[in-house]
């Protein structure tokens, strides 16, 4: 069943998608649209999921943002960028709150794991053909 409302869905998009080409609209993807690399979209593909897993984190926990940040030694406006993934923020901040909070890095793993987007499969793939 979730197989034939994704097909549908599909079927949907498309035919938006060439309703606004015909009304002369260009359509893109935010990769192309950016114009960033592949390796540019598993980065940023990475950092959200590890933003994620750490709010999640927090909530299971039951921690407020000013709980973590004082586990991290950082502050609640910061916390709260972690958690939104903001460019500002690097990966291993990321990591370092999630293992400050108690996450294992065995289940940052599997977070990083879950990243289905068909972008960055497809992207990794073409980068290790070409190697």
């Amino acid at each position: 069943m979730a197989r034939s409302t994704h097909l549908r869905s599909d079927s949907r998009d498309a035919r938006k998608i060439a309703r606004l080409e015909k009304a002369g609209w260009k359509t893109t993807t935010v990769q192309e649209f950016l114009g960033l690399s592949d390796d540019d979209m598993v980065i940023i593909e990475v950092k959200v999921a590890l933003a994620k897993r750490l709010k999640q984190q927090r909530a299971r926990t039951g921690m407020s943002q000013v709980e973590v940040a004082k586990i991290v030694r950082s502050s609640q406006p910061r916390v709260a960028k972690m958690e939104a993934a903001d460019r500002s923020v690097s990966i291993d901040l990321l990591v370092k709150a999630l293992v400050r909070t108690g996450v294992s890095v065995q289940e940052i793993g599997r977070s990083l794991e879950r990243i289905t987007t068909s972008k960055v499969k497809h992207g990794r793939a073409q980068t290790s053909a070409q190697a």
